[in-house]
């Protein structure tokens, strides 16, 4: 018999969205702002943004590789130039079958990739050897980089340009925050398209 009271479900919620808000309202958004105007360059000057992650994270690179494509801009071939390297099953299974699995991004980012452009990895440890493998190969492409980070921010801390880094020990709050940053980023872009779009 389930003697969970309605009282301590409230209560877990309740301490989960503290949790949350609690993070957010510690954050630095001085980052965040400098991403958004790396991408807006990107967007102004044709150059591509790539997106990758695992699991919840790949999900969240789809997710905003949606939203930045068309999400900003809302006309036909207005968006950004963006790619979820997580999105395509076949290249993942192939690239992992014949290269490794911690390679399954960094050997897209070869072939797509220009110096310019600008890749945003989403980790929540920052550990995950694909995500470290794709931040090394967009360095030797002079590819910029964000890594959006929770935990201690592992080893990606030191690898990308930009850090933006939520130090929360909680995967799924790790995971809400990538997508909170992307929707801020995806509504500022909206609201301050390039000139050229304007």
């Amino acid at each position: 018999m389930n003697m969970e009271s309605k009282g301590s479900r409230e209560g877990f919620f309740s301490d989960y969205s503290r949790r949350l808000s609690g993070v957010m309202a510690s954050a630095d958004w001085s980052v965040i702002a400098r991403l958004a105007q790396e991408m807006r360059d990107c967007w102004s000057d044709g150059r591509q943004v790539f997106l990758c992650g695992n699991g919840g994270s790949a999900g969240n690179a789809i997710h905003l590789a949606n939203d930045f494509l068309y999400g900003i801009a809302k006309r036909t071939g207005a968006g950004m130039r963006v790619h979820a390297l997580s999105a395509n099953p076949a290249v993942l299974t192939c690239l992992a079958n014949d290269t490794g699995y911690e390679r399954v991004f960094s050997e897209q980012l070869a072939v797509l990739g220009d110096a310019g452009d600008l890749l945003i990895v989403l980790s929540g440890s920052g550990n995950s050897s694909n995500i470290v493998s794709a931040l090394e190969q967009a360095k030797a492409m002079n590819v910029r980089t964000c890594a959006i980070l929770g935990y201690s921010g592992g080893q990606c801390r030191s690898l990308a340009d930009l850090v933006i880094h939520f130090p929360i020990d909680d995967m799924q709050i790790s995971e809400d925050l990538q997508l909170i940053v992307g929707h801020m980023l995806m509504q500022w872009l909206f609201l301050n398209p390039p000139e050229i779009l304007s």
